[in-house]
């Protein structure tokens, strides 16, 4: 097939630094190109992928400091696509910018779909998704959809990541652990409490974003100056995660919203790691209980696993992400999709017999 993954230009694909939706839309574009398809990926010039890139601008937005309406040139980056759909350049399209690309794509006949990345629980979604009802989307878990049944949900597809991007190393599994990004829905300050309450170490590996600063510096640096069960190391990159989540004895994700799908779950798991995390969004449907970690309800239910964490079986959970969570079984759902919606799209011959 011939392919168009159409991504944000906010961040490279894959992304310099943090960026979730980024990472999925590489890890599918490699995949869909291995598979051997003929794709090409709508980035910022900066992007480094095996498909066919098309450049609106040289950098990634967030990174380029020239830029102060970033809007303007995604618009020009949706003209640019249904330009080559004109040329019938494509059999498929596929964005991952939520809204913005519907009204204009759906007046073209080019199939597409978009994949929802975000939550989905704000008021002024309801009028958007009541206009746009016929639109196919794809939800990244079914907890995902809650908020607006009313959507045209095609499939749920749950993110995967290469199987051998993160893999389990030998360690002695010795601390608990934070990954990802410091902010008031991530629950830090609960994972803190979680560790203290335990009394094992906690090992945060996390950024800070400019927006979650007074958070941080309000809230989390007085929990863990002169705090000796508490190591806060800072961002680490793909490279660093694979021996950080297998020293740990699980990951601890106390969130406080409706999270989409949360990566870092199945980045534990693809090292062995189990996973501790609340009862919210998409949790209950990524974590097996019992079998890959635990969804507990608070702070106290948290400490009261966390003695089970050893009993589980990190070969296990490492056989259940390789199950569950790879890119390429997120490859094959998203083209049997793809094909779905292209035939059913696809002009009907009528038959006219010699009688007629």
């Amino acid at each position: 097939m011939r392919i168009a993954q159409v991504a944000p230009l906010t961040e490279a694909v894959p992304p310099k630094l943090y960026g979730g939706t980024e990472r999925v839309v590489h890890w599918l574009t490699e995949e869909l190109v291995a598979l051997g398809h003929d794709v090409t990926l709508f980035a910022s010039g900066d992007s480094q992928t095996s498909a066919k890139l098309d450049a609106l601008w040289p950098r990634a937005l967030r990174l380029d400091g020239s830029v102060r309406d970033p809007n303007a040139l995604h618009m020009v980056l949706l003209e640019r696509v249904r330009q080559k759909c004109d040329d019938e350049e494509f059999d498929f399209l596929h964005f991952h910018l939520d809204y913005y690309p519907w009204s204009l794509f759906y007046r073209q006949p080019t199939p597409f779909l978009t994949t929802l990345h975000g939550r989905l629980d704000l008021p002024e979604h309801q009028p958007v998704f009541n206009t746009f009802s016929k639109i196919p989307v794809i939800s990244i878990s079914n907890a995902q959809r809650r908020p607006v049944p009313q959507a045209n949900w095609v499939t749920t597809i749950h993110h995967g990541l290469p199987a051998n991007l993160l893999t389990p190393k030998p360690a002695k599994q010795e601390y608990l652990a934070v990954l990802g990004r410091i902010a008031p829905e991530k629950g830090v300050d609960r994972a803190i409490k979680i560790a203290m309450h335990c009394g094992i170490p906690l090992k945060i590996a996390a950024k800070v974003d400019r927006a979650d600063q007074d958070y941080y510096d309000e809230l989390i640096k007085p929990m863990i100056a002169s705090n000796p069960l508490v190591d806060f190391i800072g961002e680490i990159s793909d490279h660093e995660k694979s021996n950080f989540l297998s020293g740990a004895l699980g990951l601890l994700l106390p969130i406080d919203w409706p999270e989409p799908f949360g990566l870092v779950m199945i980045e534990a798991m693809a090292c062995g790691t189990p996973v501790v995390a609340f009862n919210r969004g998409s949790v209950p449907e990524i974590i097996d209980e019992g079998l890959t970690g635990f969804v507990v309800e608070d702070i106290i239910s948290a400490a009261g696993v966390v003695g089970r964490l050893a009993q589980l079986d990190r070969t296990a959970i490492r056989r259940q992400f390789e199950k569950r969570f790879t890119a390429r079984r997120m490859a094959l759902d998203y083209l049997a999709t793809y094909r779905s919606l292209t035939e059913a799209t696809a002009p009907r011959i009528k038959l006219v017999s010699s009688a007629e």
